[in-house]
């Protein structure tokens, strides 16, 4: 699949740029007016990455964490240059770039590369969801796990949820972590774990793992329950565990 082909190709690009940059000590960062992090390596990546895009599909949109843009009818590429840019300034090694494909607004196409960590997920609609390892290439798939009290659940931070509803999810499961960010996705999607929920999620934060997770047997909405990568949050599960997820979070959370 050509879409796919670049896709990764684009991985690679990002990280050749992003991996050399980490732990740097010449690596600058500054703050957004949000007061979120943002380095060198994240701006000269999406700028790369747009340069790439630009001489393989001059046709496509591009929506960018840095570089702003919009993609909705027809072709659209959803960039996150380095999603866990906290951690990557701090030489934590939990960060990955996450690229999208989307055809008239909905992600057909996606790839997280984790370099640090050694590892990378991808899917394109029909032909099933991946992850290369040390161990070499996997086809994967979520968890069977059918009952909340048998859940493991990760969030990014849970500071960030309103009322009581991820206290109320957290005492139903049977264990909390805070992997954060793009990796609580992908482990939904291998059958890690399964349940995560994020406060905040912006489109170039979910895009690429809505195809990932379908293609693993998931499912993916924002915290009221609608599918889709626009919502401002995020909710992933092995499917399984989706309505019990949003009935625990309950009404409250949804209304913040």
């Amino acid at each position: 699949m050509a879409d796919l082909d670049l896709a990764l190709r684009l991985a690679d690009t990002a990280d050749a740029v992003t991996l050399p940059r980490f732990r740097a000590a010449d690596l600058r960062v500054t703050r957004k007016p949000d007061r979120t992090p943002v380095t060198d390596a994240d701006t000269a990546a999406e700028e790369a990455l747009r340069a790439l895009i630009a001489a393989e599909r001059p046709g496509d949109d591009v929506l960018g964490e840095e570089g702003g843009g919009e993609v909705g009818a027809g072709r659209g590429w959803v960039l996150d240059p380095i999603d866990g840019t906290k951690n990557y300034s701090r030489g934590l090694p939990v960060w990955a770039t996450l690229i999208a494909l989307t055809v008239d607004g909905e992600p057909e196409v996606g790839v997280v590369s984790a370099p640090a960590l050694g590892r990378r997920w991808w899917a394109a609609r029909g032909r099933g969801a991946w992850m290369a390892d040390g161990a070499g290439t996997h086809r994967i798939a979520v968890s069977g796990v059918a009952d909340l009290a048998d859940a493991y659940l990760s969030t990014t931070d849970a500071r960030g949820f309103a009322g009581d509803g991820y206290a109320r999810l957290a005492a139903a499961v049977w264990e909390t972590r805070a992997f954060g960010d793009f990796w609580q996705y992908c482990l939904v999607a291998e059958g890690a774990i399964d349940v995560c929920a994020d406060p905040a999620a912006n489109p170039w934060d979910l895009a690429a793992l809505v195809p990932i997770l379908a293609e693993a047997g998931g499912r993916l909405t924002d915290l009221r329950g609608e599918p889709g990568f626009r919502g401002g949050d995020g909710l992933a599960t092995n499917g399984l565990l989706h309505e019990a997820s949003l009935a625990a979070l309950g009404p409250r959370i949804a209304a913040g």
